[in-house]
C-alpha cells in the first residue's frame, strides 16, 4: 500500500476512534484544577474508592515525607469533583503500608479506610451529621494491647486498659479541637499494629501517626461529610508500592 494511502487510512482510524472514546479518555485532554497532568481526577485513577459518593485522599510525595495534601471529593452522577483541599501532615516516621505497620513507629498507615464517627473538644460544626462526641475529662483512646477495649474509644478508662498505653483525648485539646476516625485496624483490630489514627487539627509539626490539618480545613471536612454517601480516606504517596492509585 502507498504511503499516502496508508496516512490517509491512520487519519481515519484516529477520527473513529475519537469519536468513540469515553468520556474518561477525553478528559485526558483536558488540564483541571486539582488533578494530574492527564487531567483525569484522583477518583478515577484509584484502584477503590470504597464504593461510595465521598472520598478524602491524603497523599505525600514519598514514604519518608512528613507533609502532602489532603483532597476531599464528591461524586454527583457518576462523576468525582474535588470539593475542597488542604496542606497536610503526617506521621514524624513518614509513611508505611498498614498492613505490616507496627505500632510505636510514629508512621501513618497507608490504604483505605472509613470514617465511622467525629469527636472533639469544641462543638460539631454547623451541618455536621456525622456522629460526633464530645471529649470529657474522663475520654481516652486505648491503646493497650492487652485490653479488650484496644484501639476504640473509651470512657471512662477500663481497669484493664493502662493509663500509660492510652491516650487521654483532653490533653490535646489543640489537636483534637475536632477530629476524624480513621478506621485503621479497628474492625478486627490486630494487637500491635496500631491504634488511634485520626484526621485531626495541626499541631505544632508532623504527627505520631496521624493525618492533620488546619482547623478551618478540619471543621468544613466535619460539615461536608454524609454517613448515607459512605465516606472513605485513602492515605498513600505520590508513586511506588504504596501510591495511592494502588489502593
Amino acid at each position: 500500500m502507498r504511503a499516502g494511502a496508508v496516512a490517509l487510512l491512520s487519519a481515519a482510524c484516529t477520527a473513529l476512534l475519537a469519536a468513540g472514546a469515553p468520556a474518561s479518555a477525553t478528559a485526558t485532554r483536558t488540564t483541571v484544577t486539582g488533578t494530574a497532568a492527564t487531567g483525569v481526577p484522583l477518583p478515577y485513577r484509584m484502584a477503590d474508592t470504597g464504593g461510595g459518593d465521598q472520598l478524602i485522599t491524603a497523599r505525600a510525595p514519598g514514604t519518608s515525607a512528613t507533609t502532602g495534601t489532603v483532597s476531599w471529593w464528591q461524586r454527583h452522577h457518576g462523576r468525582w469533583r474535588r470539593a475542597g483541599s488542604a496542606p497536610a501532615r503526617f506521621g514524624s516516621g513518614g509513611l508505611t503500608e498498614g498492613r505490616t505497620r507496627v505500632q510505636g513507629t510514629s508512621t501513618t498507615p497507608t490504604g483505605l479506610y472509613g470514617l465511622p464517627f467525629g469527636f472533639g473538644t469544641g462543638p460539631a460544626p454547623a451541618g455536621t451529621v456525622l456522629p460526633y462526641r464530645r471529649i470529657g475529662s474522663d475520654s481516652w483512646w486505648c491503646q493497650d494491647n492487652a485490653s479488650a477495649s484496644y484501639n476504640r474509644w473509651v470512657r471512662p478508662l477500663p481497669p484493664d486498659c493502662a493509663a500509660r498505653e492510652s491516650e487521654r483525648l483532653a490533653d490535646y485539646p489543640e489537636q483534637y479541637a475536632r477530629a476524624l476516625v480513621i478506621a485503621f485496624n479497628y474492625r478486627h483490630p490486630v494487637r500491635g499494629r496500631g491504634a488511634g489514627i485520626f484526621l485531626h487539627v495541626n499541631g505544632e509539626g508532623a504527627t505520631a501517626g496521624c493525618v492533620s490539618v488546619p482547623a478551618g480545613a478540619m471543621a468544613r471536612i466535619l460539615a461536608w461529610v454524609r454517613p448515607a454517601a459512605r465516606p472513605h480516606i485513602a492515605i498513600g504517596t505520590a508513586d511506588g508500592p504504596t501510591a495511592l492509585t494502588r489502593y
